[in-house]
């Protein structure tokens, strides 16, 4: 896309422009994930509850990639949007920098503390050497998925979401192949169980980045710089960390507050994990089109905010709101409806079936509230204000869950349906929590800039 197209185009089409690639890149994403869990049940149900319990603990990686990913968007568009060639320039190439040491520091830290994170989750034996054998190897090829998230960054900065859509793609109809082969082995391969999964997983990933990385070359963002540029520079260090750490902190809460939902719902059996997994993938299904609005209200409010283009700012808001809306509206009928159905794709075992068609039932309350909470969170990183999010990442997934699910599970004796009720309610809090306070910052951006 032409960067002066962010400027003149109008909102709604833009907006479709970036979030429709997007939303499509993210849905073979995660189906990309849903063959995962497709084929790990057909490895047993261990297997399953295995990737749920990893889950956790892979969000580490993703959390810290994609944070890097929104603050480097955030700062580079805000350059375009500026003018500013030359700090574009800079910033692009300090945030790949900043990737390889992130990627090398990630590896030996996940390496040292998978095994103590899982045995607090409750594997054991067999369970916790077969989320063992599929962390190790997700961890061993950590530079692949921060270079994915670094290069997506530099594109989206620009307006391009399509990039990424294709290698989103091209990885979910790779998985396909290589998940059975590398799991059941074949043609030379032998047969790795669980450890194919994450094997399958980290090639594609590195076979990706170079594709991003090449993308990146043709947009010539890159073309002003010398190597001198390669010496870490404070400055842009600095904006990049000051933006990207807040979003890093935002991601961590959300798996530490996975690791606070696992840990209560462990205490219900391995099929209640599994069924968590299994609804979660669901979940993450019906609110892809949320996804490309993030990216897109990243992507307008940092542009448009650098070009002090305010009423922009606003029609963006105004807009991805209506768009989730009538998605998340039309998406949590068909969940609430097919819950059931959803969950026997799967797996055969009907007391998942029944923890899980629960939990989508009382999510689907719920969906509109994610549109809310994101947009608005997208939109205060794009005018550079990121640290509401920290504190509402905090609120939302460990001290309102901590407290919310002890209280409905031990003290009032609900069960699952407890941590079930609580996850909505305290999810439209939070959506409540940030409207409110963005709506106030908002009206006065053009002070702050």
């Amino acid at each position: 896309m032409n960067n002066n197209t962010l400027n003149t185009q109008p909102i709604p089409k833009l907006i479709r422009t970036l979030a429709i690639p997007a939303s499509i890149g993210f849905f073979f994403n995660t189906m990309f994930n849903v063959v995962d869990t497709y084929f790990a049940g057909m490895i047993s149900t261990q297997a399953l509850a295995a990737l749920s319990l990893s889950f956790p603990v892979f969000f580490i990686i993703i959390a810290l990639g994609s944070g890097l990913s929104t603050g480097a968007t955030a700062v580079i568009a805000n350059a375009l949007g500026a003018g500013r060639d030359r700090e574009v320039q800079v910033l692009s190439l300090q945030t790949i920098i900043l990737g390889i040491v992130l990627s090398a520091g990630l590896t030996v830290a996940g390496l040292i503390a998978s095994p103590p994170l899982f045995i607090l989750l409750g594997a054991s034996e067999n369970y916790l050497h077969m989320c063992l054998s599929y962390m190790n190897t997700i961890f061993a090829g950590t530079v692949g998925f921060i270079f994915a998230y670094t290069f997506n960054a530099i594109l989206n900065a620009t307006g391009d979401t399509r990039s990424f859509r294709n290698f989103l793609i091209l990885g979910f109809f790779g998985n396909i192949i290589l998940d059975p082969w590398f799991i059941f082995g074949g043609f030379g391969i032998p047969a790795m169980g669980i450890v194919g999964v994450a094997f399958s997983t980290v090639l594609i990933e590195l076979l990706g980045s170079v594709y991003l990385g090449l993308r990146v070359h043709h947009t010539g963002m890159l073309s002003g710089c010398t190597l001198r540029d390669c010496l870490p520079q404070l400055h842009a260090l600095n904006e990049i960390i000051r933006q990207g750490f807040p979003a890093v902190l935002n991601l961590m809460t959300v798996g530490i507050g996975i690791f606070v939902i696992t840990y209560f719902i462990s205490a219900f059996g391995k099929e209640a994990v599994a069924a968590y997994g299994i609804a979660v993938r669901i979940e993450q299904i019906v609110l892809l089109p949320t996804i490309g609005l993030n990216v897109a209200t990243l992507t307008l409010v940092s542009y448009s905010n650098g070009a002090r283009l305010f009423d922009r700012i606003e029609e963006t808001l105004r807009t991805a709101l209506r768009y989730g809306g009538a998605c998340m509206g039309v998406g949590g009928l068909t969940v609430f409806i097919l819950a059931a159905a959803c969950m026997r794709i799967f797996t055969h075992d009907t007391t998942v079936i029944a923890i899980g068609s629960t939990y989508l039932r009382i999510d689907a309350l719920a969906l509109y509230a994610y549109v809310i909470l994101f947009v608005h969170v997208s939109a205060l990183q794009g005018i550079k204000r990121p640290a509401f999010a920290v504190f509402i990442g905090l609120f939302r997934q460990i001290i309102a869950p901590a407290m919310v699910f002890a209280v409905l599970t031990h003290v009032l004796g609900f069960g699952l349906l407890g941590i079930w009720w609580g996850i909505c309610s305290i999810t439209w809090c939070a959506a409540l929590m940030t409207f409110g306070y963005s709506r106030r910052l908002l009206k006065r951006v053009p002070h702050l800039s």
